[in-house]
């Protein structure tokens, strides 16, 4: 890849292993994780959608409502809801490590969806040993625990959403400007988001440290994500745009370690390492989705 290919790797690397810190910040806070979604939708909104318009890439959309509604609902609305939940329960790191099973729920969907595309061979043990990997995480690291075990499958949920939405785009709007579908999503997710924040808003005012988590994950791990997302695919591909699937988990549990404190126990680094090796085998190395993430 070009030096800039490069640049545009590594920030969107950071960029998407970064929010899961702040969703634990705000969370922890006592801001409640509908307000954190909607907050976080609403200002990547209010920043992409002029750009949107500008390009001309929101009049494509016309007449792809019912697709549209739907890639809002598996990618931002519930998914951003489900893992801000989540991490009331469980740690980041632990979060950014179930969210890296997106991959493998792609694998075992084109099973039911694609059953051109089902795995066989490498591809089946790569699914057996990522998921295998999520068994031992939860019945070892958060057994016994139920409050950790609800939180964890709100996330697991909120990933098979995640998994679910490249499918949408692939049937429905693979062939307009990415950034007319975001931008509508984001829109749609902001509308629908709205009753549930205003019905629970925070009980008080967020302190310093919560505040600016929302501004950071609507800013920059929403908005300046996607832009620096869309670069990068055209600079370098979506086949090895995708590559950052499996490297910005490992970002999110290492800011978690050092920044929150988190502790990573021998299984939980064992799970991640089952996880993302499935995921590979699963995939047959083959280029993922080029989605958002957390």
């Amino acid at each position: 890849m070009s030096r800039r290919a490069w640049v545009l790797f590594s920030l969107s690397s950071v960029i998407w292993g970064l929010p899961y810190l702040f969703i634990k910040v705000a969370v922890e806070a006592g801001v409640p994780p509908a307000f954190v979604a909607w907050s976080r939708i609403a200002l990547a909104a209010v920043l992409l959608v002029p750009v949107a318009w500008r390009r001309g890439a929101l009049r494509s959309v016309n007449g792809r409502v019912g697709a549209i509604v739907a890639y809002t609902a598996c990618e931002v609305a519930v998914p951003f809801v489900l893992i801000a939940a989540g991490e009331r329960y469980i740690t980041s790191s632990l979060t950014a490590i179930l969210v890296a099973t997106m991959p493998l729920m792609v694998a075992l969907l084109s099973m039911r969806l694609a059953p051109s595309d089902r795995p066989t061979g490498a591809r089946l043990a790569g699914l057996a040993i990522g998921f295998g990997g999520v068994v031992a995480l939860l019945g070892v690291e958060v057994a016994g625990r139920p409050d950790e075990l609800l939180g964890a499958a709100m996330v697991l949920l909120a990933t098979l959403g995640y998994a679910i939405a490249p499918i949408i785009v692939s049937r429905h709007l693979a062939d307009l400007d990415p950034l007319g579908p975001v931008a509508a999503s984001l829109t749609v997710g902001t509308i629908a988001l709205l009753p549930a924040a205003f019905v629970a808003p925070p009980l008080r005012m967020p302190g310093p440290a919560a505040l600016a988590s929302i501004v950071v994950l609507g800013v920059v791990c929403t908005a300046m994500g996607l832009v620096v997302f869309f670069r990068l695919i055209t600079e370098a591909g979506p086949g090895r745009a995708s590559v950052i699937t499996y490297v910005n988990p490992l970002v999110a549990v290492v800011i978690g370690v050092l920044v929150l404190g988190e502790r990573l126990g021998g299984m939980s680094i064992g799970g991640l390492l089952l996880i993302l090796g499935g995921s590979w085998l699963s995939t047959g190395g083959r280029e993922l989705p080029a989605e958002t993430r957390a």
